[in-house]
């Protein structure tokens, strides 16, 4: 987070219980184990949380049991992934609606997802976070154009559906997806793995 602090006003922190996605991530790292302790007791906050809005990247086998932490970090927006909703109309219908007017709620799809399977969850959810990856979890994997057509189709059938993508966002595809529509980008490897990741987000937000 120090890395764009001061570029950026929001970073995503991808939480990967290593069950949903093979990737294993903080909180769920073993070298993690104290951690939340420390921040749930106060003795520290969550890095930045002064000047950086956190949205939470849900990567989880069962988000419905990891709510009640999750929400203790305080962010703003929170991903859940179709993919790992047994029920996905139960589950946002049952959100606890303190959740829903804290948090902005976020509905992640993959490539292949049919919009159609998501037409019953547009009223409860505030954004689509669309994958331009087929395989989540890692950073680095190929972009797939398949994403483009996506984000169309959703932005003609729900206009006023703010649309994010995440997955092989870089200098090479930005503007693609910009022209496809796109309201939010998600960067990580195109950023964090430049020497200078600050200036490197501010040149992305000069491309939009």
């Amino acid at each position: 987070m120090s890395l764009v602090d001061g570029f950026v006003s929001t970073v995503q922190i991808d939480l990967c219980d290593g069950i949903y996605v093979h990737t294993k991530t903080w909180p769920y790292h073993p070298k993690d184990e104290n951690s939340l302790e420390i921040i749930f007791s106060e003795e520290e906050g969550m890095p930045f949380w002064e000047t950086l809005d956190l949205e939470i990247d849900c990567m989880v086998k069962n988000p419905a049991k990891e709510l009640e932490t999750i929400i203790r970090f305080g962010p703003k927006r929170i991903v859940f992934h179709l993919k790992s909703l047994e029920n996905p109309k139960e589950f946002f219908e049952t959100l606890d609606p303190y959740i829903k007017e804290q948090c902005e709620i976020g509905l992640a799809i993959v490539p292949e997802t049919n919009i159609s399977e998501i037409e019953n969850l547009i009223e409860e959810i505030d954004f689509i976070q669309c994958m331009g990856i087929d395989e989540i979890g890692f950073q680095g994997n190929p972009f797939d154009k398949k994403v483009l057509d996506q984000v169309r189709e959703i932005k003609q059938k729900y206009p006023h559906m703010i649309v994010s993508v995440d997955g092989a966002v870089n200098e090479n595809t930005i503007e693609e997806l910009n022209n496809a529509g796109v309201d939010r980008f998600v960067i990580g490897s195109a950023i964090f793995n430049t020497e200078s990741p600050g200036y490197t987000a501010q040149n992305f937000i000069d491309m939009i």
